[in-house]
């Protein structure tokens, strides 16, 4: 069975896309911060008759990278690594004048820092992989200039000139960033609290992330509404 690690997996999109590999006998490791929660999604997801390994930890400390690589060599390797956990950077969101440089630097290490550390952890057993896969889930903030979203936008924009780098070194990945939209998530309560326009919930954007794995377009950045549009 192919394996995927999912950071930021116990709800969400990285709930979501967990649940819909499972459903097709991926096996999982997932990883995220708050145990009691993550424990459950991992319950839940067992139940379609998948191994799923739940690693409660900060993908900013270097150890943690290296057990929820390890869980996965012991499942067989590394067939898809989904970099999904995200830090806002402040919460609720500021304008730049008021974005604490810790704020910042935190953003960064989670978004950037820990995508690129785990992808090096894990990269041997991707290219052993025949199938071997990177998805950065990035953000629509990434590519446009919205007020407040500066510090967060700044890290998600590196997250995806990281990933374009990472697909021209290894041309035998596929590597994409994917920006799924406006969703429904704790994130986005998180950074604009005030809002509450209905939005998409996240399991609504998943068939796009499935299509990047069926079909094995070029490495690049999509959009899931694009994806969806397309299918």
């Amino acid at each position: 069975m192919p394996v995927a690690i999912i950071t930021g997996a116990s709800k969400g999109l990285g709930r979501e896309l967990g649940t819909a590999l499972a459903e097709r006998g991926w096996d999982l490791v997932l990883n995220a911060r708050t145990e009691s929660v993550l424990a459950q999604t991992a319950k839940d997801l067992a139940s379609y008759g998948t191994r799923v390994e739940a690693l409660p930890g900060d993908v900013t400390d270097a150890a943690h990278r290296a057990a929820l690589v390890a869980a996965a060599r012991a499942l067989g390797g590394v067939d898809l690594l989904v970099s999904n956990a995200s830090a806002l950077g402040a919460e609720p969101l500021v304008r730049l004048e008021d974005l604490a440089p810790d704020g910042l630097r935190r953003a960064l290490e989670v978004n950037v820092v820990a995508a690129l550390g785990l992808v090096q952890e894990a990269l041997p057993l991707l290219r052993a992989s025949s199938t071997g896969a990177v998805i950065a889930v990035s953000s629509d903030a990434a590519a446009e200039a919205y007020e407040t979203w500066g510090g967060y936008g700044a890290s998600k924009a590196a997250l995806d000139h990281l990933a374009a780098v990472l697909a021209v070194e290894e041309p035998d990945l596929w590597v994409w960033a994917v920006d799924p939209g406006d969703m429904a998530t704790d994130l986005y309560t998180a950074a604009v609290p005030d809002d509450d326009d209905p939005r998409p919930a996240p399991q609504s954007v998943v068939p796009a992330f499935l299509r990047l794995l069926d079909e094995r377009p070029a490495s690049g950045r999509y959009g899931a509404p694009s994806l969806l549009e397309g299918r």
